[in-house]
Protein backbone atom coordinates (compact mmCIF):
# COMPACT_ATOMS: atom_id res chain seq x y z
CA UNK A 1 0.00 0.00 0.00
CA UNK A 2 1.34 3.32 -1.08
CA UNK A 3 -0.03 5.81 1.33
CA UNK A 4 -2.86 5.93 3.37
CA UNK A 5 -5.13 8.65 1.53
CA UNK A 6 -7.94 10.72 2.60
CA UNK A 7 -10.00 13.92 1.76
CA UNK A 8 -7.01 14.38 -0.52
CA UNK A 9 -4.75 14.58 1.94
CA UNK A 10 -2.03 11.91 3.38
CA UNK A 11 -2.99 10.59 7.18
CA UNK A 12 -0.28 10.92 8.94
CA UNK A 13 0.89 8.11 11.10
CA UNK A 14 3.66 7.69 14.17
CA UNK A 15 5.70 4.85 14.51
CA UNK A 16 6.59 5.31 18.45
CA UNK A 17 9.24 2.41 18.92
CA UNK A 18 11.71 1.54 15.61
CA UNK A 19 15.34 0.22 15.87
CA UNK A 20 16.39 1.51 12.09
CA UNK A 21 19.65 2.73 13.37
CA UNK A 22 20.52 -1.39 14.21
CA UNK A 23 22.86 -3.28 10.99
CA UNK A 24 19.92 -4.40 9.76
CA UNK A 25 19.19 -1.39 7.48
CA UNK A 26 22.57 -0.64 6.77
CA UNK A 27 22.07 -1.49 3.39
CA UNK A 28 19.11 -0.02 2.68
CA UNK A 29 18.10 2.91 4.72
CA UNK A 30 17.40 5.49 2.39
CA UNK A 31 14.75 3.45 0.85
CA UNK A 32 13.15 2.40 4.29
CA UNK A 33 12.89 6.06 4.81
CA UNK A 34 11.16 6.91 1.36
CA UNK A 35 8.52 3.93 2.22
CA UNK A 36 7.94 5.28 5.81
CA UNK A 37 7.32 8.57 4.44
CA UNK A 38 5.48 7.26 1.54
CA UNK A 39 3.11 5.68 3.80
CA UNK A 40 2.38 8.54 5.69
CA UNK A 41 5.27 8.41 8.79
CA UNK A 42 5.31 12.21 9.81
CA UNK A 43 7.94 11.02 12.82
CA UNK A 44 9.69 7.96 13.93
CA UNK A 45 10.92 7.33 17.76
CA UNK A 46 13.94 5.47 18.46
CA UNK A 47 14.57 3.61 21.67
CA UNK A 48 18.10 3.16 22.77
CA UNK A 49 19.66 -0.19 23.47
CA UNK A 50 22.81 0.32 25.75
CA UNK A 51 26.04 2.31 24.93
CA UNK A 52 26.92 0.21 21.87
CA UNK A 53 23.99 1.84 20.01
CA UNK A 54 23.96 5.33 20.66
CA UNK A 55 26.48 6.53 18.05
CA UNK A 56 24.22 4.61 14.85
CA UNK A 57 21.16 6.05 16.83
CA UNK A 58 22.44 9.99 16.88
CA UNK A 59 23.77 9.32 13.45
CA UNK A 60 20.13 8.61 12.16
CA UNK A 61 18.48 11.70 14.01
CA UNK A 62 21.40 13.92 13.04
CA UNK A 63 20.42 13.19 9.90
CA UNK A 64 16.64 14.42 10.26
CA UNK A 65 16.05 15.25 13.44
CA UNK A 66 12.55 16.12 13.03
CA UNK A 67 11.64 12.90 11.10
CA UNK A 68 13.66 11.34 13.75
CA UNK A 69 13.03 11.62 17.29
CA UNK A 70 15.65 10.39 20.35
CA UNK A 71 14.77 8.04 23.01
CA UNK A 72 17.69 7.67 25.41
CA UNK A 73 17.69 4.65 27.95
CA UNK A 74 19.31 1.18 28.61
CA UNK A 75 17.50 -2.27 27.63
CA UNK A 76 16.65 -4.88 30.54
CA UNK A 77 19.07 -7.43 28.16
CA UNK A 78 21.66 -5.32 28.18
CA UNK A 79 22.05 -5.10 32.09
CA UNK A 80 24.94 -6.75 32.95
CA UNK A 81 27.52 -6.39 35.99
CA UNK A 82 28.81 -3.01 34.46
CA UNK A 83 25.43 -1.49 34.33
CA UNK A 84 26.23 1.30 36.70
CA UNK A 85 29.15 2.56 34.45
CA UNK A 86 26.24 1.85 31.15
CA UNK A 87 23.56 4.05 33.18
CA UNK A 88 26.09 7.00 33.74
CA UNK A 89 27.38 7.39 30.03
CA UNK A 90 23.60 6.87 28.89
CA UNK A 91 22.03 9.77 31.31
CA UNK A 92 25.22 12.04 29.90
CA UNK A 93 23.24 11.57 26.59
CA UNK A 94 20.04 12.13 28.41
CA UNK A 95 20.97 15.32 30.00
CA UNK A 96 23.23 17.04 26.54
CA UNK A 97 20.83 15.86 23.78
CA UNK A 98 17.23 16.52 22.43
CA UNK A 99 15.56 13.46 24.45
CA UNK A 100 11.76 12.82 24.06
CA UNK A 101 11.82 9.95 26.50
CA UNK A 102 13.80 7.71 28.48
CA UNK A 103 13.45 4.19 26.77
CA UNK A 104 14.25 1.52 26.39
CA UNK A 105 13.69 0.44 30.11
CA UNK A 106 12.29 -2.06 31.97
CA UNK A 107 12.73 -5.96 32.84
CA UNK A 108 13.02 -8.80 30.61
CA UNK A 109 12.23 -12.26 32.53
CA UNK A 110 11.92 -14.33 29.00
CA UNK A 111 15.72 -15.08 28.28
CA UNK A 112 17.35 -14.73 31.66
CA UNK A 113 16.59 -13.98 35.38
CA UNK A 114 20.33 -13.67 36.13
CA UNK A 115 20.48 -10.06 36.27
CA UNK A 116 16.67 -9.93 37.81
CA UNK A 117 18.11 -7.43 40.13
CA UNK A 118 20.59 -5.39 38.60
CA UNK A 119 17.45 -4.76 36.13
CA UNK A 120 14.89 -3.66 38.75
CA UNK A 121 17.76 -1.08 39.98
CA UNK A 122 18.73 0.19 36.68
CA UNK A 123 14.85 0.40 35.88
CA UNK A 124 13.86 2.16 39.22
CA UNK A 125 17.20 4.82 38.56
CA UNK A 126 16.00 5.04 35.37
CA UNK A 127 12.30 6.06 36.41
CA UNK A 128 13.52 9.14 38.27
CA UNK A 129 15.32 10.19 35.76
CA UNK A 130 11.91 10.62 33.91
CA UNK A 131 10.78 12.63 36.84
CA UNK A 132 13.69 15.00 37.66
CA UNK A 133 13.66 15.58 33.44
CA UNK A 134 9.67 15.66 33.01
CA UNK A 135 9.85 12.77 30.17
CA UNK A 136 8.30 10.04 29.61
CA UNK A 137 9.09 5.83 29.86
CA UNK A 138 9.07 3.55 27.18
CA UNK A 139 9.31 0.04 29.10
CA UNK A 140 9.72 -3.25 27.62
CA UNK A 141 7.98 -5.58 29.91
CA UNK A 142 8.41 -9.45 28.67
CA UNK A 143 7.44 -11.56 31.33
CA UNK A 144 7.41 -8.99 33.87
CA UNK A 145 4.26 -6.75 33.16
CA UNK A 146 2.58 -7.31 36.40
CA UNK A 147 6.05 -6.70 38.27
CA UNK A 148 7.07 -3.85 36.81
CA UNK A 149 3.25 -2.55 37.62
CA UNK A 150 4.60 -3.41 41.57
CA UNK A 151 7.66 -1.27 41.21
CA UNK A 152 6.07 1.52 39.98
CA UNK A 153 3.01 1.62 42.50
CA UNK A 154 5.07 1.31 45.73
CA UNK A 155 7.87 3.43 44.41
CA UNK A 156 6.38 6.23 42.38
CA UNK A 157 2.51 6.38 42.74
CA UNK A 158 1.19 8.58 40.07
CA UNK A 159 4.71 10.50 39.43
CA UNK A 160 5.34 8.79 36.05
CA UNK A 161 4.01 8.60 32.55
CA UNK A 162 4.66 6.91 29.20
CA UNK A 163 3.88 3.53 27.35
CA UNK A 164 4.34 -0.32 27.94
CA UNK A 165 5.65 -1.07 24.67
CA UNK A 166 4.91 -4.58 22.47
CA UNK A 167 1.90 -4.90 25.14
CA UNK A 168 0.63 -8.91 24.66
CA UNK A 169 -0.94 -9.03 27.74
CA UNK A 170 -4.64 -9.34 28.62
CA UNK A 171 -7.42 -7.00 29.08
CA UNK A 172 -7.42 -6.87 33.02
CA UNK A 173 -3.55 -5.89 32.47
CA UNK A 174 -4.71 -3.36 29.48
CA UNK A 175 -6.87 -1.39 31.97
CA UNK A 176 -4.65 -1.90 34.74
CA UNK A 177 -1.94 -0.01 32.66
CA UNK A 178 -4.38 2.94 32.22
CA UNK A 179 -5.49 3.11 35.82
CA UNK A 180 -1.18 3.94 35.95
CA UNK A 181 -1.88 6.66 33.30
CA UNK A 182 -0.29 4.81 30.83
CA UNK A 183 -0.22 4.31 27.23
CA UNK A 184 -0.15 0.46 25.54
CA UNK A 185 1.94 -0.05 22.98
CA UNK A 186 0.57 -2.06 19.68
CA UNK A 187 2.54 -3.26 16.85
CA UNK A 188 2.75 -6.30 14.50
CA UNK A 189 1.49 -9.16 17.35
CA UNK A 190 -2.06 -7.59 16.60
CA UNK A 191 -2.03 -8.80 13.14
CA UNK A 192 -0.71 -12.49 14.13
CA UNK A 193 -3.36 -14.93 13.50
CA UNK A 194 -2.64 -16.89 16.70
CA UNK A 195 -2.89 -13.92 18.33
CA UNK A 196 -5.80 -13.27 21.45
CA UNK A 197 -4.43 -9.45 21.61
CA UNK A 198 -7.46 -8.58 19.30
CA UNK A 199 -9.79 -9.79 21.39
CA UNK A 200 -7.90 -8.08 24.34
CA UNK A 201 -8.14 -5.10 22.95
CA UNK A 202 -12.18 -4.52 22.42
CA UNK A 203 -12.75 -3.04 25.91
CA UNK A 204 -9.50 -1.15 25.65
CA UNK A 205 -10.01 2.64 24.86
CA UNK A 206 -8.43 3.55 21.41
CA UNK A 207 -7.46 6.86 23.08
CA UNK A 208 -4.72 4.81 25.17
CA UNK A 209 -3.14 3.56 22.43
CA UNK A 210 0.20 3.85 20.50
CA UNK A 211 0.91 2.57 17.48
CA UNK A 212 4.28 0.84 16.64
CA UNK A 213 6.79 -1.62 14.77
CA UNK A 214 9.67 -2.54 16.92
CA UNK A 215 11.36 -2.73 13.25
CA UNK A 216 13.02 -5.21 12.63
CA UNK A 217 11.04 -7.20 14.72
CA UNK A 218 7.81 -8.33 14.62
CA UNK A 219 6.64 -7.96 11.02
CA UNK A 220 3.26 -7.51 10.70
CA UNK A 221 1.17 -10.28 8.78
CA UNK A 222 1.78 -10.36 5.75
CA UNK A 223 5.24 -9.54 6.11
CA UNK A 224 5.64 -12.18 9.45
CA UNK A 225 9.32 -13.75 9.33
CA UNK A 226 10.77 -11.19 7.46
CA UNK A 227 12.17 -7.90 8.67
CA UNK A 228 10.07 -5.14 9.75
CA UNK A 229 9.94 -1.74 8.97
CA UNK A 230 8.18 1.66 9.64
CA UNK A 231 6.25 1.70 6.36
CA UNK A 232 4.35 -1.53 7.71
CA UNK A 233 2.88 0.38 10.45
CA UNK A 234 -0.62 0.45 8.03
CA UNK A 235 -0.80 -3.05 8.58
CA UNK A 236 -1.53 -2.31 12.45
CA UNK A 237 -3.83 0.28 11.56
CA UNK A 238 -5.66 -1.49 9.47
CA UNK A 239 -6.07 -4.14 12.03
CA UNK A 240 -7.23 -1.75 14.60
CA UNK A 241 -9.73 -0.68 12.32
CA UNK A 242 -11.51 -3.98 12.21
CA UNK A 243 -11.12 -4.51 15.92
CA UNK A 244 -12.61 -1.01 16.77
CA UNK A 245 -14.91 -0.99 13.52
CA UNK A 246 -13.50 2.02 12.61
CA UNK A 247 -12.45 3.98 9.53
CA UNK A 248 -9.12 4.29 9.45
CA UNK A 249 -8.98 7.75 9.22
CA UNK A 250 -10.26 7.88 13.06
CA UNK A 251 -8.15 5.71 14.10
CA UNK A 252 -4.73 6.99 12.68
CA UNK A 253 -5.78 10.44 14.32
CA UNK A 254 -6.61 9.59 17.17
CA UNK A 255 -3.10 7.12 17.46
CA UNK A 256 -1.46 9.99 16.52
CA UNK A 257 -3.18 12.90 18.94
CA UNK A 258 -1.68 10.41 21.63
CA UNK A 259 1.68 10.33 20.18
CA UNK A 260 2.25 13.70 20.12
CA UNK A 261 0.47 14.19 23.56
CA UNK A 262 2.73 11.57 25.33
CA UNK A 263 6.15 12.80 23.87
CA UNK A 264 5.45 16.22 23.52
CA UNK A 265 6.30 16.12 19.74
Amino acid sequence: MKGFLFASNFIMLIDTHAHLYSKEFEKDIDEVIVRARDNGLSHILLPNIDIESINQLNKLVNRDDVFFKRMMGLHPCSVKDDFKDQLSHIKNELITKDCKAVGEIGIDLYWDKTFQIQQEEAFLEQCQWSIDYNLPIVIHSRESTDRIMQLIKTNFNSQLRGVFHCFVGDEKQAHDIIDLGFYLGIGGVVTFKNSDLRNQLINVPLNRILIETDSPYLAPVPYRGKRNESSYITNVVDELSKIYSLPIEKVSEITTKNALKLFNL
